[in-house]
Formats: C-alpha cells, sequence, structure tokens
C-alpha cells in the first residue's frame, strides 16, 4: 500500500478519535443532565464516526484496485 494511503488512514483514524472524544463528551453532559437517553446530536455523531472507521477499514484492504 503506497504511503499516501497510510497517511489518508491515520488522519482518519484522528478524526475518529476527535469524534469519539465529542460522543463520549455529549453523552457525560447527558448523564448530568438527568437523561436517561442519549441524545440525537450523539447518534449522529456516532453513525459518523462508523462511517469513518468503514472507510479505514476500506484503505486497509489487501486489494486496492478498487480506487
Amino acid at each position: 500500500m503506497s504511503d499516501s494511503y497510510q497517511s489518508i488512514q491515520e488522519k482518519l483514524r484522528a478524526i475518529s478519535d476527535e469524534i469519539a472524544d465529542l460522543a463520549m463528551s455529549d453523552i457525560r453532559n447527558s448523564i448530568e443532565e438527568g437523561h436517561n437517553k442519549t441524545s440525537d446530536i450523539e447518534k449522529r455523531i456516532t453513525r459518523a464516526r462508523r462511517a469513518i472507521e468503514k472507510a479505514i477499514h476500506l484503505l486497509e484492504a489487501e486489494d486496492t484496485n478498487f480506487i
């Protein structure tokens, strides 16, 4: 795999970590406010993180001929 793919993967991992931190912050705020459910914002943030994780996985594939 080329260095450019690895560079993109590293950037995506950093973004995924930042998004996970945002989600955890939102969960903490919900708990502190006494809510029993996670917020819609947290759900969207988590969906975005999952999409980024999918992109990372696709770039990790051994066969990168599709790119």
